[in-house]
């Protein structure tokens, strides 16, 4: 049995390397044709890389997996075989076909979650900075710009501009 790392290697030089050359071959001299043959092989590549993570937890015991991992990494990318272009043209081009709207969707819906999350949690870390900063300058250890800030307004006063603020024992400065 071919150990884990040794498949790790095969794929990493024959799978990410390699391609990657030639992907810079075909954009650097602009042959269209190998241009779109490496396309179809990254594509390929990519769900090969997604479903490798499931296919490694569950299977990986199964006998000759290393060997069949490497076996298929080498089938994708020979350019006897064209693998990776006969999966592009057979299974893959056909089902993002089908189902392009909906991924499109969903990338559009996902991208306008993101950046509401991004903004929340934005939000969420200048309130902590913010009463972090009033609670140091509270407790007397801010700048002194701090200190002169909080003797115009009352600590009180400053502290319940913030939301989750529940008001505890006041000190005299």
């Amino acid at each position: 049995m071919v150990s884990w790392m040794i498949c790790r290697l095969v794929v990493l030089v024959f799978g990410m390397l390699y391609p990657a050359y030639a992907s810079y071959k075909a954009v650097k001299t602009k042959n269209i044709r190998e241009y779109v043959r490496w396309m179809m092989y990254w594509i390929v590549f990519a769900l090969f890389m997604a479903a490798e993570i499931v296919t490694d937890i569950f299977i990986s015991w199964f006998p000759f997996y290393y060997e069949i991992k490497m076996a298929f990494v080498l089938w994708l990318l020979s350019p006897y075989t064209k693998g990776a272009s006969l999966l592009y043209r057979k299974f893959v081009h056909p089902s993002l076909s089908r189902h392009e709207k909906e991924i499109d969707a969903y990338l559009v819906q996902a991208k306008e979650r993101s950046y509401e999350t991004m903004l929340s949690f934005g939000k969420r870390g200048l309130n902590i900075a913010a009463s972090a900063a009033v609670q140091a300058a509270t407790k007397g250890t801010g700048t002194g710009a701090c200190r002169t800030a909080t003797r115009r307004m009352s600590v009180g006063q400053i502290l319940r501009q913030f939301p989750g603020y529940q008001p505890g024992p006041e000190r005299s400065p």
